[in-house]
């Protein structure tokens, strides 16, 4: 019996301008942005996935610093989100139900386990924000494919370091070909790239950060990427962090990365960037 397989990975950012305001942004931009959206849209279709591991942080939806872990693996049936009416009128993006891989994520959790990780379990009742709703809404606005979320802490220190979420993602590979329930897997990581949340600079983008990570990726080079220190990381935005997400998939791709889009929207306060593995 052949073993499962991570057949493609991508990572894009999920401002919520992407879907709640994209009149605000340069009509060239957004142009560049939703169509390389449209194409991871297309290749994840090509792809046939059986699955889709997602990769994201999450802004204290679920998880508050009271209990804010490193990594949180959810294995539910379901997934509900945007999380309030509120939100989903602010994202223009309608309330629906996100069908969930319950079985790759406990098959997932265990192997962590194994793996010598310990992230946090999540047996049901997660509810999405802008980390899955924007971009999905993008590359698979049907609920297709069913989801195992991975939740990975890139909102408030301390953060598992850069080395520790490429290992993450590389365990994630491992695991995925360590079954053979679903034997095609896509990994979708969102998240960044600069910009700030909450705070004065908001609406800043740091070109220069973005354009060298996305130089990183395209590298292929895992040295280049695990070498960040978070306060490298503080230039580019407390939201920058996020990038940890793009790491994991990195991680889980094995492979370099090629840049579908960038363009940095100061209407949407991101560095607004779409990725996709070159396996």
């Amino acid at each position: 019996m052949s073993s499962g397989e991570v057949v493609g990975a991508f990572a894009m950012s999920h401002a919520p301008g992407i879907t709640g305001f994209p009149e605000k942004a340069e009509p060239a931009q957004r142009l560049a942005v939703t169509a390389a959206l449209g194409e991871v849209r297309r290749r994840i279709e090509k792809l046939q996935p059986d699955a889709i591991i997602a990769v994201s942080v999450e802004h204290f939806t679920n998880f508050f610093l009271a209990n804010l872990p490193a990594f949180a693996i959810c294995t539910g049936d379901s997934y509900p989100g945007p999380v309030t009416p509120e939100m989903a009128e602010f994202l223009n993006v309608k309330q629906r139900t996100y069908p969930g891989a319950a079985e790759l994520g406990r098959h997932l959790y265990h192997y962590a386990l194994e793996a010598d990780f310990d992230p946090s379990l999540v047996e049901g009742g997660l509810a999405f924000d802008e980390n899955f709703c924007v971009p999905f809404e993008h590359v698979d606005p049907h609920g297709r494919y069913p989801l195992a979320p991975i939740i990975v802490n890139g909102v408030n220190p301390p953060w598992p370091t850069a080395r520790r979420c490429l290992r993450f993602g590389q365990m994630l590979r491992a695991a995925v070909e360590a079954q053979s329930t679903y034997r095609r897997v896509v990994v979708v990581g969102t998240g960044g790239l600069s910009h700030w949340v909450g705070m004065p600079e908001s609406g800043t983008i740091n070109t220069g950060f973005d354009r060298d990570f996305l130089a990183r990726l395209d590298s292929g080079n895992p040295e280049r990427l695990v070498s960040y220190r978070p306060e490298e990381i503080d230039l580019a935005g407390n939201g920058a962090h996020e990038i940890r997400t793009w790491l994991v998939t990195a991680g889980a791709a094995a492979a370099s990365f090629e840049t579908l889009a960038y363009e940095p929207v100061s209407a949407w306060l991101t560095g607004t960037a779409v990725a996709a593995a070159r396996i």
